[in-house]
């Protein structure tokens, strides 16, 4: 059994500074049309970065769309033609202050493939070196550290509900253990 759409027409229906949303009109498997609303992004970076005694740098913001603040993982999107370790690097500096000796890739993973193309990668920084925040005029963020294991038995609590944090903290975990 094929399970692709074949896409009949595509409208841009809003252009953005972060994402644009197009519909498509598709060809579904039985031969029936249907749409698909989708959004265009250029994906995300997360940071793990964790110091030598296993404390991991956090951030604590505002998020609008849930009207919370949340407790993440330094993050930010990938810059049009910019490679995501660079994103990393760049996303690290500005929120934290933190440089990083070592970057490694640790996962990347489709957000929400319903409707939209974002990629999120997340790597792990160590070997790190505190330094000044640089954040945007529009961020007002707090740093704080968190140990690894503790964010991790929070993820298994549900404790966590950013989703990139949960992966990045498992991935992680994982990943130092071996």
């Amino acid at each position: 059994m094929t399970f692709e759409e074949k896409t009949i027409s595509s409208e841009m229906i809003y252009n953005g500074k972060i994402l644009n949303l197009r519909k498509d009109k598709v060809e579904v498997v039985n031969g029936g049309v249907s749409y698909r609303e989708i959004i265009e992004h250029n994906g995300g970076v997360a940071v793990l970065a964790i110091k030598d005694d296993r404390k991991v740098v956090m951030i604590k913001q505002f998020r609008k769309p849930i009207e919370k603040v949340i407790m993440e993982l330094p993050a930010g999107k990938i810059e049009k033609g910019e490679d995501p370790s660079a994103t990393a690097v760049r996303e690290l500096k500005e929120e934290t202050g933190y440089q990083a000796e070592h970057i490694e890739f640790l996962c990347k993973f489709y957000p929400t493939v319903g409707y939209s193309m974002e990629m999120i990668y997340i790597y792990l920084c160590t070997g790190l070196t505190k330094g000044e925040t640089e954040f945007d005029d529009h961020e007002a963020i707090d740093t704080f550290e968190c140990d690894l294991d503790e964010l991790y038995q929070m993820a298994i609590n549900g404790e966590l509900e950013d989703a990139k944090t949960m992966i990045g903290v498992m991935q992680a975990r994982t990943r130092l253990a071996k």
